[in-house]
């Protein structure tokens, strides 16, 4: 089928256009490149199955002919990225789900949102089931990216609902590998690229608080089962390994052999304490789990910066 992503030059709407084309769909990809990447997509340049467009979806979308699928990844969806731009944050999260749910409705396509794990907020019940509302202060600096995707959900439901739309929900927990950018504030890239140069390791808090790791193709794969097998209702996605901050620090400088020195600063305002996906709905009604171990992901995951430079 012919599909629209949007985001399609980010770190994972790349992987996503890949994943589509290898699979026989063409694909539109849709991107303004502020926080995504032309590099992401420069081995698709030419490609017959893929065509570029440049533009912010917080603007109205128009996509000349037919479309099967509308897969919304548009978004800033790092803490450096969405405290920069928190405005641009809660319009594409709004107005840009809109419109590209606008677009799934004109062309009778399936739309799917890519969602977050951050719609947990900084969770009272672990592992997180789909179920849980979540805990999000609404007017913290985080709030701009967690209510975003909250309104997301609920205009997605909203559409799905009222105009009988066919749509999926997929909550993202964190995700990590290749075309990620060196800089762009997540853990396990700070650490790589900090590692990498010498620099001391930075460890925001004492480092006690977990995250739960995928590797992008295991999450790549998922977005797919889902946006083939999934119903309305949304799916978390993630591995639910949960690793201390420093306990992963400790794992970067060895497969680094990196001799940096770790140091501590305060934690960021609203930084969840925990997160580990409940992926029981995705094994049920996807099949699915990660695959990849966090050492196998991770030695990936550097090889690719060392290979960059970064």
């Amino acid at each position: 089928m012919r599909v629209l992503v949007t985001g399609a030059a980010g770190f994972l709407g790349s992987h996503l256009c890949d994943r589509l084309i290898a699979l026989g769909h063409s694909v539109v990809g849709m991107d303004n490149v502020i926080t995504g990447n032309r590099a992401n997509l420069r081995h698709l340049e030419g490609h017959p199955a893929f065509t570029l467009i440049e533009h912010d979806v917080s603007r109205p979308i128009s996509v000349d002919g037919p479309l099967g699928a509308v897969l919304h990844f548009a978004s800033p969806a790092s803490p450096v990225d969405y405290l920069q731009l928190p405005i641009q944050t809660l319009k594409v999260g709004a107005l840009g789900t809109h419109n590209a749910l606008g677009v799934a409705k004109a062309k009778g396509a399936r739309f799917l949102l890519a969602s977050t794990s951050e719609v947990y907020g900084d969770p009272q019940v672990h592992p997180q089931p789909e179920s849980y509302w979540g805990h999000v202060n609404p007017i913290g600096p985080r709030g701009v990216y967690d209510e975003a995707k909250r309104f997301g959900e609920a205009l997605t439901m909203a559409y799905h609902r009222s105009h009988g739309l066919d749509t999926r929900i997929v909550r993202i927990f964190n995700t990590y590998g290749p075309r990620m950018r060196p800089h762009d504030g997540r853990v396990v890239s700070n650490f790589i690229v900090q590692a990498l140069h010498g620099e001391p390791l930075t460890i925001y808090g004492e480092g006690s608080q977990t995250r739960s790791f995928c590797y992008v193709d295991d999450l790549i794969g998922g977005i797919i089962l889902a946006f083939e097998r999934a119903g309305s209702d949304p799916v978390n996605l993630g591995n639910p390994g949960e690793f201390t901050v420093r306990a992963l620090a400790d794992v970067v400088l060895r497969l680094t052999e990196s001799r940096s020195p770790i140091i501590f600063r305060p934690l960021p305002v609203d930084d969840p304490k925990q997160r580990r996906p409940d992926i029981s709905r995705a094994q049920r009604v996807l099949g699915w789990e990660p695959a990849v171990p966090l050492e196998e992901g991770l030695r990936r995951t550097i090889a690719y910066f060392r290979e960059l430079g970064a």
